[in-house]
């Protein structure tokens, strides 16, 4: 159990608008927050967290940065992003009890940090999943239907001006739909799907029961689970567990025609494999919100196949975003103030 703490001083590491930091100065008292426009990079649009790639600080800013850094109890974001300058004023400012990441999945970022024992046992990390769904449920739900009513087909009819004989459009709430990884994306996925009629089937890390859910097995499952699946949803985060689950024994158990839908993080899918299911004609439809390597590579087979939608991982953002992490950052504060466990708090176990 944390310990109660009558203040806290929040650093703000990343990119939050000054109407998200009023607010949430002014929601609770015991928090102190400090931020420093001036040694931030400009902010490009509602949910960037990274800034101008091409801004940097002096010298004498960096170091600035750093003094700012290294007075907090607690941090709001990663510093610029860099797990490198998260380790060195994690493991030097020893007051650090709490950093939030603004990532649904931010477990391999930490990771990346290679933090000693100490450090994870003193700091606690915690994430923005969750604030997402709304968003990423809503693509994860375009897909699919772009899927079964063949969008592919439709747009070649249009663009051709072609008026073809009536077709039978697949029916979503006739579907079966495998939904890999059941956190709070997989879970309200699931869900808006089974609202809809479709029979829902899932694999997860740890066995759990979902409302409209008919059945969760072990991810190591996921290919007999997929078999004769008319549509697949990966939520997984980046992982060396998740990394390339999703491969061709699991495409190819699939059903032919079927579709899928990656809102998870790209490296979850074997993405050569994912290419020949779709050159072939195995796959109908894939809609894709992430790639194993971003930006995708200009020569990817994947932007000139008829049966892929790319987003370039933009379905999570929303104008609402900035404020929805800070409601959760508000939450964890009183938490951590109060004493209480904290919301969305990774497991020490993967962080290292």
């Amino acid at each position: 159990m944390p310990e109660q703490r009558n203040q806290l001083r929040l650093v703000v590491a990343t990119l939050v608008p000054d109407e998200v930091c009023s607010w949430l100065a002014a929601a609770e008292p015991r928090i102190t927050l400090v931020r420093d426009p001036d040694l931030l990079p400009p902010k490009r649009y509602g949910g960037d967290h990274h800034g101008e790639p091409f801004w940097r600080r002096t010298p004498a800013r960096q170091q600035r940065f750093e003094d700012m850094l290294s007075s907090a109890d607690a941090l709001y974001g990663i510093p610029d992003q860099s797990p490198e300058l998260l380790r060195k004023i994690a493991q030097t400012n020893t007051a650090l009890r709490w950093v939030h990441t603004m990532a649904a999945g931010g477990a391999a970022q930490i990771a990346a940090a290679r933090l000693d024992p100490a450090t994870l046992r003193r700091v606690a990390f915690t994430t923005s999943a969750g604030v997402h769904v709304p968003t990423l449920r809503e693509f994860a739900l375009f897909g699919l239907l772009a899927g079964a009513k063949n969008l592919p087909r439709l747009l070649a009819d249009q663009s051709a001006h072609h008026w073809p004989g009536r077709w039978p459009m697949g029916q979503l709430h006739e579907q079966r739909v495998v939904v890999v990884g059941l956190g709070h994306l997989g879970r309200g996925i699931a869900q808006t799907v089974a609202a809809l009629g479709a029979r829902v089937s899932a694999v997860n890390r740890t066995l759990r029961e979902v409302p409209g859910v008919d059945e969760v097995a072990p991810l190591d499952r996921l290919a007999e689970v997929a078999r004769s699946a008319d549509a697949l949803v990966v939520t997984l985060p980046a992982s060396p567990t998740t990394t390339g689950l999703v491969d061709a024994e699991v495409l190819t158990a699939l059903r032919p025609g079927a579709t899928v839908v990656n809102v998870g993080r790209g490296s979850a899918i074997d993405e050569q494999a994912l290419i020949a299911a779709l050159s072939s004609g195995h796959l109908g439809f894939a809609a894709l919100d992430v790639t194993a390597v971003e930006p995708l590579a200009k020569d990817s087979p994947l932007w000139d196949l008829p049966n892929v939608l790319i987003s370039p991982h933009t379905a999570a953002l929303s104008p609402r975003e900035d404020r929805r992490i800070a409601e959760l950052v508000l939450e964890n504060s009183r938490r951590l103030l109060d004493g209480r466990e904290l919301l969305n708090r990774i497991p020490e176990t993967d962080l290292t």
